[in-house]
């Protein structure tokens, strides 16, 4: 049996963003599609609680009335998420007369060309009767989103949004994702690899790798005080902009494979800090820095001091062998 998620845990505040950050296989989008029960076919464990109610187990009935009214997906490829056959306007107005028979078609075609408006599409009285291949990407990524917030969703999840997109158009579409909280104060889930978008959007991050949790702490402190290696391996591997240049420094080897039994910490064969307890022990989540907020799932001290005295020992000690 393959355990693709173990032990995830977050909170998620009213009007705040959750970004969740990763290698390709680390099991971020089956926690979201875990949360709206759509990971067919799994066995799922735990709890999702939304508005005191428990998702895990919950009947189609009461999924299909919280999917899209309460919560709300973005999926990373708009084209294969857009029917190509329907007129986007329609699909929009379908969204919403699904959950909400009262609206008449009238209102709910107003209600898309303003969504349309919102999201920054021009002329969206006139494109709201256009198909989806006659959008741009970044545009079919704004229809996406504003069908997405049709109904005033209390949680929006994006699974990788601006994958494929431009760096202008990342922007973009990272804009309008705050222009939407701010207008209708909704949650946010950012599901990226990319840590550039999640140091744009992001109030929290949790990082993580082979199916669990990392490291998790605020944005900023995550940024500047990080704590486990594979974090620090994420930071390393981007470009900088300005000062000097130099060569990206890349995470040698490549992820584990859930079928195989591996270290009890999963990164430990490729995390040049390493020593024994990582190939013996499994490391619990646990508050490091002295804050509450800050966790880290490593072996190495939990203090500052200790931790850069424990990093030397281990550098002096490879370079002596």
């Amino acid at each position: 049996m393959v355990r693709a998620v173990r032990g995830v845990s977050f909170d998620l505040q009213a009007g705040q963003t959750l970004g969740i950050v990763g290698e390709s296989g680390s099991g971020k989008s089956v926690t979201a599609m875990t949360i709206l029960g759509l990971a067919r076919g799994a066995r799922v464990r735990g709890r999702v609680l939304f508005q005191d109610r428990d998702l895990v187990g919950a009947s189609p009935q009461v999924l299909r009335w919280i999917r899209g009214a309460q919560i709300a997906m973005i999926f990373q490829d708009p084209l294969s998420s857009l029917h190509p056959y329907y007129r986007v306007g329609w699909q929009i107005v379908e969204m919403i007369r699904t959950h909400d028979r009262s609206i008449s078609k009238k209102q709910a075609r107003r209600r898309a060309a303003d969504l349309l408006t919102l999201v920054g599409i021009p002329q969206a009285a006139r494109r709201i009767d256009d198909y989806p291949h006659q959008f741009s990407g970044g545009m079919r990524q704004r229809v996406m989103i504003a069908m997405a917030m049709a109904l005033d969703p209390k949680v929006l999840i994006a699974d990788e949004p601006t994958t494929a997109l431009d760096v202008t158009v990342q922007a973009q579409v990272i804009d309008v994702m705050r222009n939407v909280q701010s207008e209708f104060g909704t949650s946010i889930i950012m599901i990226t690899h990319d840590l550039g978008v999640i140091a744009d959007i992001a109030d929290d991050v949790l990082v993580m790798y082979s199916g669990e949790v990392m490291e998790t702490a605020p944005r900023r402190e995550l940024y500047y005080h990080v704590h486990h290696p594979y974090t620090e391996g994420l930071l390393a591997s981007l470009p900088s902009h300005g000062g000097t240049r130099e060569r990206l420094t890349p995470i040698p080897g490549s992820p584990p494979s859930l079928l195989a039994e591996g270290a009890p910490c999963p990164f430990a064969p490729r995390c040049r800090y390493a020593f024994d307890p990582c190939f013996t022990d499994r490391p619990e989540l646990a508050e490091v820095f002295a804050d509450e907020r800050h966790r880290s799932a490593c072996w190495l001290s939990h203090d500052e001091a200790g931790r850069r005295r424990e990093r030397e020992q281990i550098d002096a000690a490879q370079v002596a062998s």
